[in-house]
């Protein structure tokens, strides 16, 4: 546990509120959009300064309060406390429509990431970076920690051709960089019209996990309950682009992965016989609530990380692909995306079809890796012209 106090940027904004005082903002938020001490969201917190109007909130997937499950859309409504209007960035319409910015003098931006390249909120604030930079309106980004940490890369990077909401820029599936300096990665490669600004956090360890904080975990989408979830997430998700349940519909979303067919026992086994790096696995049989599989027993397994320091978590999942994948090449598949022109997720996820390709070709795991190794290394060196210096 750190002895630093952690403050995010919507803290250090308060403390020195001046590029928000007598504008009309929009703000980009969610449910964990609150200061440090759980006292304010973002939206009261802005709201109570003198001067500040709020002129329009926007969502992303889940929406502002947070209530909508995945994949579901979420509709244009009005705020009860601050009565501006409500603008869902998902689903339809992802990109703001330019009538919505109309009379804003300034966005701000304030969401937690899990810092994974899948993750939607990236995009939201990419295209609310675009949108804005059309307008001649600024963008305020609140950073918040990586929860993962700052320093650890992994996977590969998006490849030409399979650009979508969940992966639309060239970076590997975990980045090691906070949503603040993100838009600067944005900014610079590409969207250089949007003068976007960066509240930093302070007193921030780059190789602090969300849990070596002071500070509560505060939930980023109903299926990251917890920090133990986020760091598994870089490579469980991929399930999401299988006929296998994720988890969903569970208390262990992405921890546990099954099917109503599956070997739970002789892949548990295989899995713990190929002795990956800080990974245990075990069968475990569930019923999910929703989602894949709602209401029909499923075979599964769980995912248990014994040393943080060690799991490479994209590398685990493949590996969890490949043995059952092996064991049930007839009952397993690839699901096809039917919001990004019916391509396979699993290739949207990856960034890379060679990868879904390799796995079909009974390609060994370890030999993937090579795919990526190189990128990934000139990614590690790349970064660091947006990581900010400690506050």
């Amino acid at each position: 546990m750190s002895t630093n106090t952690l403050s995010f940027g919507i803290d250090r904004l308060l403390a020195d509120p001046a590029p928000v005082l007598g504008k009309r903002i929009g703000i980009v938020t969610n449910p964990t959009g609150f200061t440090s001490d759980l006292r304010w969201s973002v939206v009261d917190a802005l709201a109570s300064l003198p001067g500040v109007t709020i002129g329009a909130l926007f969502g992303p997937e889940h929406g502002v309060r947070g209530e909508v499950q995945d994949g579901l859309q979420v509709g244009n409504s009005i705020d009860p406390q601050t009565g501006a209007p409500v603008y869902s960035l998902y689903g339809e319409t992802v990109r703001p429509r330019p009538a919505w910015l109309d009379g804003l003098d300034l966005i701000v931006y304030d969401i937690q990431d899990v810092g994974c390249r899948y993750y939607t909120y990236l995009n939201t604030l990419a295209f609310m970076m675009e949108a804005a930079a059309e307008k001649g309106i600024p963008v305020l980004v609140l950073d918040r920690p990586d929860p993962i940490n700052g320093i650890d890369i992994d996977g590969p990077l998006l490849q030409p051709g399979v650009r979508s909401f969940v992966g639309n820029y060239p970076v590997p599936v975990r980045y090691a960089l906070t949503i603040g300096e993100f838009a600067r990665y944005l900014k610079d490669t590409a969207i250089p019209a949007c003068d976007v600004r960066v509240v930093t956090c302070g007193n921030w360890r780059r190789h602090e996990y969300y849990d070596e904080t002071n500070l509560p975990w505060m939930t980023p989408s109903p299926n990251l309950p917890t920090i133990d979830c986020a760091v598994i997430y870089p490579g469980m998700c991929l399930f999401e682009g299988t006929n296998l349940s994720e988890g969903r519909g569970t208390t262990h979303p992405f921890e546990w992965v099954g099917a109503p067919w599956l070997d739970a026992e002789g892949i548990a086994r295989e899995l713990n016989r190929r002795d990956l790096p800080a990974a245990r696995f075990r069968p475990v049989y569930f019923e999910p609530l929703y989602s894949k599989h709602k209401g029909v027993r499923c075979a599964g397994l769980q995912i248990h990380v014994t040393d943080r320091s060690r799991f490479r978590a994209f590398t685990s999942g493949l590996h969890v692909l490949d043995a059952i994948l092996r064991r049930h090449p007839g009952e397993f598949k690839f699901l096809e995306s039917s919001w990004e022109g019916h391509r396979p997720h699993f290739d949207l996820l990856t960034g890379d079809p060679r990868i879904r390709e390799s796995l079909l070709a009974g390609t060994p795991v370890r030999e993937m890796e090579g795919l990526w190794a190189d990128e990934l290394r000139a990614w590690g060196k790349l970064r660091r012209n947006w990581v900010l210096p400690a506050a």
